[in-house]
């Protein structure tokens, strides 16, 4: 690991801790940029407003990690908020750190948890811990090319190119595994008039083993995409995913993306 990514990571890491683990406002000063941009639906700009939020967080509030991914100044975390409201939400948070070392800005999405879920997993179970961080670029390469002609361009018949036929193991709770599954479930999503439209691929972030898409599209209303994907081999075998409906109104003026 580059030591830039290593700091990027330990920056999120440690902020996160005392900012929603302690819950302690006053660590805002410490790790938030005075020019913090904010692009989540809970909260409004900058750091005062991440005060607010982090001072207002109920008792019994707590967050359980699942998966950290660094990209540059890019930090992606994968994990289950508790007590944000009466249930537990699956999110994804994307951190930037600037040259300083403080968050800059931050994006999220946020799904409820679903406890049975279509393949038995949950979804944030599964492989954590990046093991090859030589294929990093290899498997951003495969994951965006797989993002532009499959997702966007909804080009199906070359899916085998890009995901394993062999091992698909799937973490959206509507989806069985393998492409079977995955198959299964898109039908059943049309027919109930939210077919998976991807418009635009806005970030790629990678390491290693681990390349997340944020994207933006339609599923029976505007959503947000986050997919985390697992590439094993040259091939994509897990996946992970929070969609999440774009507001019509935010509280900043930065759009979700």
């Amino acid at each position: 690991m580059s030591n830039a990514k290593s700091t990027a990571k330990s920056t999120v890491l440690s902020a996160a801790g005392e900012l929603f683990g302690r819950q302690d406002p006053s660590t805002v000063d410490r790790w938030v940029a005075a020019d913090y941009r904010q692009h989540s639906a809970l909260a409004a700009d900058g750091p005062e407003a991440l005060r607010r939020l982090v001072s207002g967080l109920p008792e019994g509030f707590r967050y359980e990690g699942a998966r950290v991914i660094a990209d540059g100044d890019l930090v992606a975390l994968h994990g289950t908020y508790h007590g944000f409201g009466p249930e537990p939400l699956v999110a994804f948070d994307v951190f930037r750190v600037d040259a300083d070392g403080k968050l800059a800005e931050h994006w999220d999405a946020l799904t409820p948890l679903v406890e049975h879920t279509a393949s038995g997993r949950s979804q944030t179970d599964g492989p954590a811990e990046v093991t090859a961080p030589e294929t990093t670029e290899a498997n951003r390469a495969l994951v965006a090319e797989f993002a532009q002609k499959v997702l966007v361009g909804a080009d199906y018949s070359v899916l085998t190119d890009y995901i394993s036929t062999e091992t698909y193991h799937q973490h959206n709770p509507e989806a069985a595994d393998g492409l079977d599954g995955f198959g299964a479930a898109a039908a059943s999503w049309a027919g109930q008039g939210k077919n998976l439209h991807y418009k635009t691929v806005h970030r790629v972030i990678a390491e290693g083993e681990f390349v997340l898409l944020q994207s933006e599209g339609e599923f029976g209303v505007p959503v947000a995409y986050y997919d985390l994907f697992r590439v094993a081999d040259g091939k994509i075998v897990e996946h992970w995913d929070v969609i999440a409906p774009i507001p019509a109104e935010l509280p900043h003026a930065n759009g979700l993306f």
